[in-house]
């Protein structure tokens, strides 16, 4: 397998150096690579998605990535793409999101047995056991102060200012490339178009720290930056970042992000994010633009991504809800995919098992007051469970409620409300 040749026709690869070096090292041997993520929350988000992908695909062409958790720059603070200075965690604080991220990576990657299976290595390991003299001596020297103020991640934070601690980050990362290199032969680093400088600076220090003392073949790779073609950022939703963790972002919420996708990005996505050949991805692009409101691309973009971060089965809880919400049969749905579904909407806890529904409309917040709520449920505009109700006595019973936990109310077409018995 062309590795590059298949990034390339992806759009994959934004910068590198020494294409035709590298493409001959790829063909010659396994190659080990490695990607870097700093742990700032307990979580990867889809921000990440992309690199950590680029490792699976250079591991299915037979080569060996390392997913290197920064447990020590961590707690210093990567300064790029960055305006101000990040919040600093404590110890405690960036180990837990550390053993959380290796655990995440361990879903994507095959960390098992094989000649390349993938391997974690964390930078606190050898960052911590540095002194000051010894970085200063033995790494700092390679670095001079003008290089390192050319860098864009440095650059571009000149006018607001830039702590020492953030300057030095870069120095950091280049460690990190020269104990990968050594200690485990690796001659690759990826990362995204932001660590381009970081990059560049790790091959530097290999070629000066070496002395001519030994030949170094080294290279360096970027994915590019993930746009929106309407403008609006990668990965964020008005609820927020889209996390990998479940529990941050849950299976269903992971799905709708996908299936929503533009008609003008879809293609790029299934080419970036997927490992769907790109002769099915064509026949998925003919699709758009002859039925685009079938959406067969994107749903194909959510199953594959569903699939890949968490597993068949969250991907048939997806699905389950978004056919129970489009159909309305509600009461289809387990307690597990009501809290899925209604995650986000407005929720009461009913002291009583088995309130009125005209009282519980009011108590809710659902309708304005007593009159409001007879109007309503006299109007048909109530929905019990995806089924509409206009009896104005009657009482929310056993058989409305899902798992003996949970009703949904609908008011109109669109607002729904998450009732909670105790």
């Amino acid at each position: 397998m062309d590795i590059l040749k298949d990034l390339q026709q992806r759009g994959l690869i934004n910068q590198m150096t020494d294409e035709e070096g590298l493409k001959k090292h790829l063909d010659s041997e396994q190659v080990t690579l490695y990607c870097g993520f700093d742990p700032t929350a307990d979580s990867l988000h889809i921000g990440h998605l992309l690199p950590v992908l680029m490792l699976k695909r250079f591991q299915q062409a037979g080569h060996r990535p390392i997913a290197l958790v920064g447990g020590g720059t961590g707690m210093i603070g990567d300064p790029s793409g960055r305006s101000s200075e990040r919040q600093l965690n404590s110890a405690e604080v960036v180990h837990g999101y550390s053993e959380s991220i290796k655990e995440q990576l361990a879903r994507i990657l095959n960390f098992d047995e094989g000649e390349n299976a993938a391997v974690a290595r964390n930078n606190h390991e050898w960052l911590s056991q540095m002194t000051i003299i010894d970085f200063l001596r033995d790494t700092g020297k390679h670095f001079g102060i003008n290089y390192m103020l050319a860098k864009d991640s440095v650059e571009s934070r000149i006018e607001q200012g830039i702590s020492y601690t953030e300057f030095s980050y870069m120095i950091l990362q280049s460690l990190d490339f020269q104990q990968l290199y050594q200690k485990e032969n690796c001659t690759l680093q990826i990362g995204g178009s932001d660590q381009w400088g970081n990059i560049t600076a790790g091959l530097e220090l290999l070629r000066r720290s070496a002395a001519g003392e030994e030949e170094v073949e080294a290279y360096g790779l970027t994915v590019p930056l993930i746009t929106k073609a309407d403008g609006s950022k990668f990965g964020k939703t008005a609820g927020g970042a889209i996390w990998l963790d479940p529990e941050k972002t849950s299976p269903y919420e992971f799905y709708q992000f996908w299936i929503n996708a533009d008609d003008r990005d879809v293609i790029r996505f299934l080419k970036y994010f997927t490992f769907l050949s790109l002769d099915e991805i064509s026949e998925l692009e003919k699709e758009v633009e002859a039925q685009p409101e079938k959406r067969v691309a994107q749903r194909r973009l959510a199953e594959e991504m569903t699939k890949l971060v968490h597993d068949e089965e969250a991907l048939k809880q997806a699905e389950r809800i978004s056919a129970a919400l489009f159909s309305g049969d509600i009461k289809a749905l387990s307690g597990a995919e009501i809290e899925q579904g209604f995650k986000d909407v407005p929720t009461y806890t009913s002291e009583e098992k088995e309130p009125q529904l005209l009282d519980l409309l009011v108590n809710a917040g659902i309708s304005s007051s007593k009159r409001q709520a007879r109007e309503d449920i006299g109007n048909g505009a109530v929905y019990i469970n995806g089924e509409r109700n206009q009896d104005l006595k009657h009482t929310i019973g056993e058989e409305d409620r899902i798992e003996d936990r949970f009703t949904i109310i609908r008011r109109g077409k669109k607002k729904y409300f998450l009732i909670k018995f105790q």
